[in-house]
């Protein structure tokens, strides 16, 4: 709940800012045009490349989270059916070596599934991937040690790289968790919308009545896209969520038998 409450004060006072920006820009105009008469010619250009570039990194920065969003998604099935390829060609291997390396597999898919379940606690997450890659090391090495033993070759050959794989995908996991686009990206979309938000009270003030509907959803608008995009980008820790995906994991789990 602490990165969620983090997100909403960010977008709560993004929104609160751009409610002031428009009416700071309707009144500096309202102000000007008391002096000088209509100072609102030559603008368009300016608001017009201003709004232009906002849209554009909306556009991609949406773009972007949705695609990290999916790819996440779809790295949990690809870690699921590596878990279950290598828990099947288990059945190759003799009966003493296979019932210890079974046991070690629920314990090591216990330990993936708590990983995710930990997060927004960092400290704990890290925890839990180092048990895990603990969990790993041991199935590794015993694989190993059976291959090594000369009662089933064939089946080791088979066996190891499906367990490579397994191994390989959490860390196309953890990576991709941590991929997300630099800070200074938003810090510029929010100081767009907030920039676009002067301009856009500059001109609201060609009429003289204050029109507070237009003004409370321009500015909901931008601060609801902002923060959907900030959800996609960590769906372990806001509303937006990889969670269900996670079943795919636990059905593997069940069938451990």
């Amino acid at each position: 709940m602490g990165f969620l409450l983090n997100i909403l004060v960010i977008v709560g006072a993004l929104f609160l800012g751009i409610v002031f920006l428009l009416e700071l820009g309707r009144r500096i105009r309202l102000a000007r045009m008391e002096r000088e008469g209509d100072v609102g010619k030559g603008v368009g250009a300016v608001e017009g490349a201003v709004y232009g570039l906002l849209g554009l990194l909306i556009a991609f920065t949406f773009s972007g989270a949705a695609t990290r969003f999916e790819g996440r998604r779809h790295l949990i099935v690809e870690e699921a059916n590596a878990i279950g390829t290598a828990y099947l060609r288990l059945d190759l291997l003799p009966a003493e070596a296979r019932s210890s390396l079974q046991e070690k597999f629920r314990q090591y898919v216990d330990s993936r599934l708590d990983i995710y379940k930990k997060l927004p606690d960092l400290e704990a997450a890290k925890a839990a991937l180092d048990k895990s890659t603990n969990h790993q090391n041991a199935i590794w090495a015993e694989a190993v040690a059976a291959g090594q033993s000369g009662s089933s070759p064939s089946a080791t050959m088979l066996l190891l790289p499906a367990l490579n794989q397994m191994i390989d995908i959490t860390t196309t996991r953890t990576v991709a968790t941590q991929v997300h686009p630099p800070s200074v990206v938003y810090v510029l979309l929010m100081g767009l919308a907030l920039v676009s938000a002067l301009l856009a009270g500059f001109s609201m003030a060609e009429s003289r009545s204050h029109n507070w509907l237009h003004t409370l959803l321009y500015a909901a608008i931008l601060s609801l896209a902002i923060y959907v995009i900030l959800d996609l980008e960590y769906p372990r820790m806001g509303l937006i969520r990889v969670d269900a995906a996670d079943q795919l994991l636990m059905d593997v789990r069940q069938s451990m038998r």
